[in-house]
């Protein structure tokens, strides 16, 4: 079951593969040809309505050949 908290952190997460994405250039359609996930499972992930598999995280960090950790930054409200 994802808390509160886990949708706030997997919301954080589609907030930053967005703005990378976009920063990119890519649409939905060019990020899922490069990474090879459904282009309705990426805009899931930006929602934050899905927790992805550690495997999906490298998928979209190489696609956006940026490091894991950049998609993983969050910081908590304070």
């Amino acid at each position: 079951m994802i808390t509160p908290a886990d949708k706030k952190v997997l919301k954080r997460f589609g907030e930053n593969l967005r703005k990378l994405r976009k920063d990119k250039g890519l649409s939905l359609r060019e990020m899922s040809y490069a990474c090879s996930i459904d282009n309705s499972k990426i805009a899931k992930i930006e929602k934050g309505m899905i927790n992805i598999t550690f495997t999906t995280l490298l998928q979209l960090a190489v696609a956006l050949e940026a490091q894991p950790a950049v998609l993983l930054e969050y910081e908590p409200a304070e």
